[in-house]
């Protein structure tokens, strides 16, 4: 059994080293995209272009056929596997599958904690995110949107709210007691990527198509990911045996939830959540629909971590200081729900 250490093989940070007890041991690993669709472009101009400097002029045609809207998947499947079913890592917007890789400071993520935890786990790049790649501005004709450096202090619970961010780090006004690791958040702009507001649906069928391929199933979503993951289980609600929902940034439909009734579901939410205006609605939101699981039938668990005196953290749970301490709570709750041998 060829022996592989994971934490060398996931980005961002330098780690230290892993000693033998340490070592991850994988029965396999490997990648592939799923979904996507045929799209055509015709009637633009074909235009000569210098592809690398100091080469020939060549001709540039745009019309024709391109892949899209296809998604990417890596997975990482653990020799002693504990977990029952694959466990689906879905990030959130702006964001790629990094954010279950390294944390900006180094850390081990949740792939890693969960693969040592025995599940096979699944993360993706959703369509239109990092290795997902891209497609033609004559396919998605609107514009993507980018994240300015002081956007996700301000917003995901890092800094107090608007205003915080200054450029000087000594000047950044940090929540108290935060566990975000505001040394590397350098580290962590570094994984933000351009996101469309027109590829939802596009989004949801790459989804999909996931699904049907790997599951059976649990689905770990993650704010954006969130929404996605509800809409899909509803649609799939035999494929997916129980979703952990990290802050989702909205949920499903209303008129859909009784889909859920034989699929167990844990909302986890983080620090300070009810102070600050745009998570306090989501979460209104969340527990609506959690509402309306319940009224068709479905369980819900709400837990807010600083009910159970896990404090501090930012909207990006899996990345804060305290990720394994949040991902054993997790995974109490799936082995609650008969999920871990």
């Amino acid at each position: 059994m060829r022996r592989i250490l994971l934490g060398m093989i996931l980005c961002c940070a330098a780690m230290p080293a892993l000693t033998a007890e340490e070592d991850i041991v994988l029965r396999g690993m490997g990648s592939f995209h799923v979904g996507g669709r045929v799209a055509e472009v015709s009637g633009k101009a074909v235009r000569m272009i210098v592809r690398q400097p100091g080469g020939p002029q060549t001709k540039l045609d745009p019309n024709g056929q391109y892949m899209v809207e296809q998604m990417y998947v890596q997975y990482f499947l653990p020799r002693q596997r504990k977990g029952k079913l694959p466990l689906l890592m879905w990030h959130g917007g702006g964001l790629t599958g990094v954010t279950y890789e390294s944390t900006p400071d180094g850390r081990e993520g949740w792939l890693n904690l969960f693969v040592r935890k025995g599940w096979d786990v699944y993360v993706s790049d959703a369509v239109e995110r990092g290795r997902a790649g891209f497609a033609p501005p004559d396919v998605w004709t609107s514009e993507p949107t980018f994240l300015t450096y002081a956007d996700p202090f301000e917003r995901f619970r890092i800094g107090d709210g608007e205003g915080s961010w200054n450029p000087d780090p000594a000047k950044r006004k940090v929540l108290s007691g935060s566990q975000f690791p505001v040394e590397a958040y350098d580290n962590y702009m570094k994984q933000s990527v351009p996101r469309w507001l027109s590829t939802d649906d596009a989004i949801i069928a790459a989804y999909v198509a996931l699904v049907d391929k790997v599951c059976p199933c649990v689905l770990l979503l993650h704010s954006q990911g969130g929404a996605f993951g509800f809409k899909v289980a509803e649609q799939r609600p035999d494929k997916v045996k129980a979703i952990v929902a990290v802050e989702s940034a909205t949920a499903g439909n209303l008129d859909k939830a009784a889909a859920l009734k034989d699929t167990p579901v844990l909302m986890l939410f983080g620090d300070y959540v009810d102070q600050h205006p745009r998570w306090a609605n989501f979460k209104k939101i969340d527990l609506a629909y959690a509402d309306a699981v319940r009224a068709g039938g479905g369980t819900v668990d709400v837990i807010n971590l600083p009910d159970l005196g896990i404090k501090g953290n930012s909207h990006m749970l899996m990345q804060d200081k305290n990720n394994a301490e949040i991902a054993d709570v997790i995974q109490k709750w799936l082995a609650g729900k008969g999920l871990v041998e």
